[in-house]
């Protein structure tokens, strides 16, 4: 189940909804997510079903990633470092791209403008709002929060099929992640971050 906004009201739905047929990304309504994080599994995909192409000029980054290498400024980060046991799950159908990871959901559709952009949580409290503009430029998916001028945040693929995933406001972290399956079902949330770690 995943939390959604459909007419101005929160909802919930689940995999496959409406039954069976083929649906469009403007069918689909906007997850969210849930209070205090997603937790210890990941929600149910929320794009599944819908048959648009993955628009022109969008690097196709759909599946489960898991990190098999970080930096933080440049320096290998220490091999407990929290950040290596990150796993992220990107759906992607037409120029929307849905990306679940650290027990966010991260959902927009990458066309520039901010109205249909990420409007959800901070991954740093699950509380803070965040309003985040999404593109695809040059083979990347950049994330550019709205009142921050200059930040992005980006994923793109190296020449190994590789997810490099940069955050600036990571203390310039640098993520290498890897394929390792489509994302289908409710994967296991491995991440031990600030909020998870005992």
């Amino acid at each position: 189940m995943v939390q959604g906004i459909e007419g101005g009201r929160l909802i919930e739905y689940h995999r496959g909804m409406p039954s069976g047929r083929p649906r469009t990304v403007d069918e689909i309504p906007v997850a969210h997510t849930p209070p205090g994080g997603f937790g210890g599994t990941f929600p149910e995909p929320v794009l599944e079903g819908c048959t648009e192409p993955i628009v022109e000029g969008a690097p196709d980054l759909r599946g489960l990633w898991r990190a098999v290498g970080a930096e933080r400024a440049g320096v290998p980060v220490a091999h407990d470092d929290p950040i290596l046991t990150y796993v992220e799950r990107i759906e992607q159908c037409a120029d929307r791209i849905i990306d679940m990871g650290g027990g966010t959901i991260a959902d927009a559709r990458a066309d520039g403008t901010e109205e249909r952009g990420v409007h959800d949580v901070s991954v740093f409290d699950f509380t803070t709002p965040i309003h985040v503009i999404a593109t695809y430029e040059n083979d990347a998916f950049i994330l550019r929060p709205v009142g921050l001028p200059g930040l992005e945040v980006t994923r793109r693929l190296d020449a190994e099929g590789r997810m490099v995933w940069t955050r600036p406001d990571g203390g310039g972290l640098v993520v290498t992640l890897e394929r390792v399956g489509d994302g289908s079902g409710t994967p296991v949330n491995t991440f031990l971050g600030p909020r998870r770690s005992g």
